[in-house]
């Protein structure tokens, strides 16, 4: 390990120390159930907006955005345009109705709006299964950046995330996780703006490029260490010296590679000259022209279908998201649920376009990225690229603190609340359970990230998002919009289209999706699994309108009149018996 690894580490575990000392004062204060789930709802709204900005700032938006633009360019854009919006359609149609309920989780709110326990219990399990899922690649990225920044193996980021985690939640709870996440979002802002406007300082007052080739190009003669197989598309022949295994022959010196595919192995050296255009993974835009044009890069001719399934999934996946969701809980009225909202959207909005900027910024300083596949690590490495020495390095740390922070925030506020549901509806109740569903809800990740194999974190977190629109968007939106929906139908609704998506989810974890329109729908199944859901929710409802529950009239009025009307109790939820 260098100097540059040593000093990232240090960052790294000085944001850790600060995260469990952060979230040990809530030790202090929260005693109660209801301390732990939702900060005895007294959050204002600046506080819970940061919070909120903290934990939804996860890996695939630090890191996935900036290497999806590295690879992808203009196409890549969806996803914070994607993840952004998503709170414009919780605003008009979530927030203030679903703090109004007076519940603690989702599965609270649809018992309290449907009256069953079935559902609840359906409700619950897809809240563990979207949270464990969206904790994947927050773990696995904490994995990839430990090895990039300090050559330590994967299991060890994997590990100290996923234990650092567990102990905060399990000893803070919610009001912990607010100040823990407050303080996260803006250290990442932090990690995140300073070096962004430092190298674009460098690369606007550097030398000048007006007669280098378009990138992808090799502006030095670079060494590239293959460490899993990959298939590299070439679009202009190439020299590279070969230590290894390509196209499946043994070659220790120069080839000439020509236009087209060539496969390398694991365990391969290449080397290239400067000014070599930069060959680039299989399913990445090999040129500038494809690069900076939307809808000219991968998709085998699907790009159209692929991107209104990725931002339908984006869109009505944030009012699904339950570590999103919980988080409303935690403001005193449905009026301050809706200021938070547009605070976030600022807050959001001035982020985003930071990963964009260094995204294309990496084009020129890491284009070697393009060759190994892992543009994920393009913020982490751009730093020290850009500007070698001290400085660089000093970057380099606070970027890694800043995604040391991400990783924390995100899988933090994702064990709130797959923890809180376990510890509500699986357990007695019991303040001590929650600790036990926290330990719980944290072990299951931890082993599947060690053994799952890791996709683009923009990929795995959009599969997540898509599980949460074709499931919990369906709900909310027909259950506080339409008095006519009832058990029956959203239990059978979320199933068909919550089921589909989870096997689409699990074809593509698996590697198992074919080609075609059939595999873009697989990876991207929301087009075909939200409209599913809606229409079955509403004809299976219209087949048993005898299960509409009798107080639904009294129900939505709680969730739509404001607070100063007294017309309801909006403090408090409850859980019927039967």
């Amino acid at each position: 390990m260098g100097i540059a690894g040593i000093v990232a580490l240090v960052a790294i575990v000085l944001v850790g120390v600060v995260t469990i000392v952060i979230g040990s004062l809530g030790v202090r204060v929260a005693r109660t159930t209801d301390d732990f789930l939702a900060a005895s709802r007294t959050v204002g709204t600046r506080a819970n907006a940061a919070a909120i900005s903290g934990q939804y700032l996860s890996a695939a938006s630090f890191l996935g955005i900036a290497g999806i633009v590295l690879k992808d360019g203009v196409d890549g854009l969806w996803y914070p345009v994607g993840f952004t919006a998503g709170y414009l359609a919780l605003l008009f149609f979530v927030a203030a109705p679903l703090r109004r309920s007076g519940a603690y989780t989702v599965p609270d709110f649809a018992e309290v709006r449907l009256d069953s326990t079935l559902l609840r219990t359906v409700t619950t399990w897809f809240v563990v299964l979207i949270g464990w899922l969206y904790l994947l690649p927050q773990l696995q990225a904490a994995g990839l950046a430990l090895t990039v920044l300090t050559t330590a193996p994967t299991w060890v980021g994997v590990v100290a995330v996923g234990l650092v985690v567990t102990a905060s939640v399990t000893f803070g709870g919610m009001r912990s996780m607010t100040f823990v996440q407050a303080f996260q979002y803006w250290l990442k802002l932090t990690a995140l703006a300073v070096p962004a406007l430092v190298v674009l300082g460098v690369f606007v007052l550097g030398p000048t490029r007006d007669a280098a080739p378009a990138p992808p190009v090799f502006t030095d003669a670079t060494t590239v260490d293959v460490s899993t197989p990959v298939t590299l598309q070439v679009g202009a022949p190439v020299e590279v010296g070969v230590r290894g295994e390509v196209d499946g022959t043994r070659i220790n010196g120069q080839v000439s590679w020509a236009p087209g595919p060539h496969r390398v192995d694991t365990g391969t050296t290449l080397r290239f000259p400067a000014g070599a255009s930069v060959p680039v993974v299989s399913d990445a835009d090999p040129d500038q022209a494809s690069w900076s044009a939307p809808l000219t890069g991968r998709g085998e001719g699907h790009s159209l279908l692929a991107t209104y399934s990725l931002v339908l999934a984006l869109l009505l996946g944030t009012m699904g998201l339950p570590h999103v969701l919980v988080r409303f809980y935690t403001n005193p009225d449905g009026r301050a649920a809706r200021r938070t909202t547009v605070v976030v959207l600022a807050m959001l909005g001035g982020f985003y376009l930071l990963p964009v900027l260094l995204g294309a910024l990496s084009r020129f300083y890491v284009p070697q990225l393009l060759v190994t596949g892992q543009t994920d690590a393009a913020v982490l490495l751009i730093p020290t690229a850009a500007l070698p020495g001290w400085t660089g390095i000093a970057l380099a740390a606070l970027v890694a603190a800043g995604a040391f922070a991400a990783f924390l925030s995100t899988s933090s506020g994702l064990l709130l609340s797959v923890a809180g549901v376990l510890s509500t509806d699986l357990l007695p109740r019991r303040l001590g359970d929650f600790r036990i569903a926290a330990h719980v809800g944290g072990a299951v990740p931890i082993v599947a990230a060690l053994g799952a194999t890791r996709l683009d974190f923009s990929l795995t977190v959009s599969l997540a998002f898509a599980l949460a629109a074709s499931t919990f968007c369906p709900l909310l939106v027909l259950g506080i919009w339409w008095k006519g929906l009832t058990d029956r139908g959203a239990v059978v609704g979320m199933l068909v289209g919550g089921g589909l998506a989870t096997l689409a989810v699990g074809s593509t974890l698996a590697g198992v999706a074919p080609g075609g329109w059939v595999g873009v729908l697989l990876a991207r199944p929301a087009l075909v699994t939200v409209p599913l859901t809606f229409l079955v929710m509403v004809l299976v409802s219209r087949s048993t309108p005898q299960r509409v529950p009798t107080n639904t009239g009294r129900t939505l009025l709680r969730l739509h009149a404001p607070e100063r009307l007294g017309l309801g109790d909006a403090r408090r939820g409850t859980r019927s018996s039967s």
